[in-house]
């Protein structure tokens, strides 16, 4: 009998040691990130891969589970250039791992929520990046050619030239516009600030104290 209750008190103890071993991550967890190579929608493809040094630690219950210095890892999911004059370039990253600085690797569920980039980007709620589209420099430049085409069709053909040359001179202008290189780019060393979509389990034997 005596023995029975040793082991079963054996038993309670390895399962308490397990239990306070496990650790969670709760969904909603952010995680900043240092991008370690530059994301742009004129050089970078769909399934490309990226990573990120973490610059801030995770701490849970006075526990450092992910350190300074680990990389997460993902793939690009999205790249689209502006194809209409209202349109914006989008990069889309998946984080999909977490690798500690001792080689321990876990699945990462997260989204992009932000990074220190202005400018004009923003980020939505699909956790997709969108660089700046047009701005008023191009609506100007859009106008004086429509302007100078009506001027110059005027001067030729009358009042019919002055429609024909609006219209070739606004056609012009923004197919001018449609043809500039803008693209959206994230610079190598920009902060992204990740969320956690669902909880991530870690272990304490493997997070830093």
């Amino acid at each position: 009998m005596k023995r029975h209750a040793v082991l079963l008190c054996m038993l309670l103890l390895a399962a308490v040691a397990v239990a306070q071993t496990n650790l969670s991550l709760p969904a909603g967890t952010a995680m900043k990130v240092k991008l370690e190579k530059t994301l742009s929608t004129s050089s970078s493809q769909s399934g490309d891969p990226f990573s990120g040094r973490v610059t801030e630690a995770v701490v849970l219950d006075g526990k450092t589970v992910v350190p300074i210095g680990a990389t997460v890892q993902g793939r690009v999911t999205q790249v689209t250039g502006p194809r209409r004059i209202s349109g914006k370039p989008t990069i889309g990253i998946f984080p999909e791992t977490v690798v500690l600085p001792n080689g321990e690797r876990y699945m990462l569920n997260a989204a992009l929520v932000d990074t220190n980039l202005g400018h004009g980007t923003d980020v939505n709620e699909e956790g997709q990046f969108k660089g700046s589209g047009h701005d008023g420099k191009d609506l100007t430049e859009i106008g004086m050619g429509t302007g100078g085409g009506m001027l110059v069709g005027g001067l030729i053909g009358g009042g019919k030239g002055l429609l024909i040359g609006g219209t070739i001179g606004a056609t012009a202008t923004v197919a001018h516009w449609l043809g500039k290189h803008r693209s959206a780019e994230i610079p190598a060393g920009t902060e992204l600030v990740l969320e956690l979509s669902r909880p991530l389990a870690m272990t304490a034997a493997t997070a830093g104290q």
